[in-house]
């Protein structure tokens, strides 16, 4: 996400930094530059003006701070305002009700409103130990409510039984009383989408509000959709009483202007970001975190939390055992490269770095992407328990075995030998400074490694 705005801002940010001190013009120069990059990243013009319009005061009258360079004061203010643009901090979903807590999500057809609705069930039941039962009042589109049937029934949600041509408002009160019974205590109510806002769509949201009195009301809306999605959040916040957004597919949200013009445009916070399409691929959105993603900054932080919540902890503790003893196998290289995939690969983790530009370059230039994970993985199951324990052994006939087994050639396996060569002597030096390293933080080191 944000990836082009990203390498726009650290284009303007770099040259702004190599001058001794700022002027009117240059600033003008450097805004300009901003201007652009907000547009193409298809922020709503509104938004970019009352952007533009915060920040250049603020630079031009800006109070030098003898340790920071001018350049460096123009990053810091403009990283404040995308803060403040985004909603200063993460707002959490309210939960203080009466049980059953109703949820109620709404938003255009194909927003991704179903799947969305299994994630924050599993996301509350996760974090916040709730019960929660899901009901689909979506009586039009086909299967849409055995839609939302299967996907708690995969994942082991609780959702309303289906009863064929009950219509929404007694659907409400049905999935009331039964989450009472069942002692759930927070209810999703999933609504019908449309392919456009029209007066029967918002009308019926407007019953179900009044029926069920949600706790939240949060409108789910597709990142891709750019402009469009400012748009829609705007005539829901019109509607109804509108409390939070959910954005969808910001994993394929290169440019991000959704994120930036829906919490200005619709006055509710971005509560959490889907990205990507599986159930655990849901992220709560954190304003400042974003605005360090935006700027190059990277996200240290969410990455070290993510690598906590998808790495297997027994098995970090098991290589920092191995680490303190100066030993490291392949079968341990193993564990790395499937550790990077569970976190999203290469892709996925370069995405929370500081400079990730610089670091795709270099990927690029050393012709390095997420194939080589899948490939280096292949070539180690084609080894045998003895080779990986001990890859010293690997003379050129058994070279020749395991590419001709991994479907790759020597030099693949060449190149392999090598980067584990130069894992090894890292992880030992780590290990004689006493130090738990990468692993221990979820890091897989691979990343790191590749680039060398």
């Amino acid at each position: 996400m944000f990836e082009n705005l990203t390498n726009k801002f650290e284009e303007i940010f770099s040259s702004l930094k190599k001058v001794p001190s700022l002027d009117e013009k240059q600033v003008d120069e450097g805004l300009k530059g901003i201007r652009l990059a907000l547009l193409e990243a298809d922020v709503s013009l509104d938004v970019v003006k009352e952007f533009i319009s915060r920040v250049k005061p603020k630079a031009l009258g800006q109070e030098i701070i003898r340790s920071t360079s001018p350049g460096d004061m123009v990053v810091k203010i403009v990283y404040d305002e995308i803060v403040s643009f985004l909603g200063d901090k993460n707002s959490e979903i309210s939960l203080n009700a009466v049980p059953p807590v109703p949820i109620m999500l709404v938003g255009l057809q194909g927003s991704g409103k179903t799947t969305t609705t299994s994630k924050l069930a599993k996301f509350l039941e996760k974090n916040n130990k709730k019960k929660v039962m899901m009901a689909s009042l979506d009586v039009y589109r086909p299967a849409a409510q055995e839609q939302l049937r299967l996907l708690g029934e995969q994942n082991n949600i609780e959702t309303l039984p289906i009863i064929e041509g009950q219509l929404p408002a007694d659907i409400c009160r049905r999935a009331l009383s039964a989450a009472n019974l069942n002692g759930c205590e927070v209810v999703l109510f999933d609504t019908a989408g449309r392919t456009q806002i029209d007066f029967q769509m918002m009308n019926e949201i407007k019953q179900i509000e009044t029926i069920i009195n949600p706790a939240e009301t949060i409108l789910v809306a597709d990142s891709l959709t750019g402009q469009v999605a400012a748009n829609v959040a705007k005539e829901f916040k019109n509607t109804v009483n509108l409390s939070g957004i959910i954005l969808t597919r910001a994993d394929g949200d290169g440019r991000g202007g959704a994120a930036l013009s829906m919490k200005y445009v619709a006055e509710v916070p971005i509560k959490f970001l889907g990205v990507g399409e599986k159930i655990e691929n849901f992220e709560v959105f954190h304003p400042d975190r974003i605005a360090n993603r935006i700027l190059g900054m990277g996200d240290i932080v969410s990455l070290v939390e993510k690598a906590s919540e998808d790495l297997d902890q027994e098995n970090l503790k098991k290589t920092e055992e191995k680490l303190k003893k100066g030993q490291f196998s392949m079968e341990d290289y193993l564990s790395q490269l499937r550790q990077m995939k569970k976190m999203g690969g290469i892709e996925g983790i370069m995405s929370f770095l500081p400079g990730v530009s610089k670091i795709k370059s270099q990927m690029d230039q050393s012709g390095i992407d997420e194939k080589i994970i899948t490939q280096n993985e292949a070539v180690i199951l084609s080894m045998t328990k003895q080779e990986r324990e001990n890859p010293r052994i690997i003379n050129g006939s058994r070279k020749k075995r395991i590419a001709n087994g991994s479907g790759t050639d020597i030099a693949t396996i060449n190149k392999l030998l090598k980067q584990f060569k130069m894992m090894s002597e890292m992880m030992k030096k780590m290990s004689k400074r006493n130090m738990k390293g990468m692993a221990d933080k979820g890091i897989p080191p691979e990343l790191f490694n590749q680039l060398k």
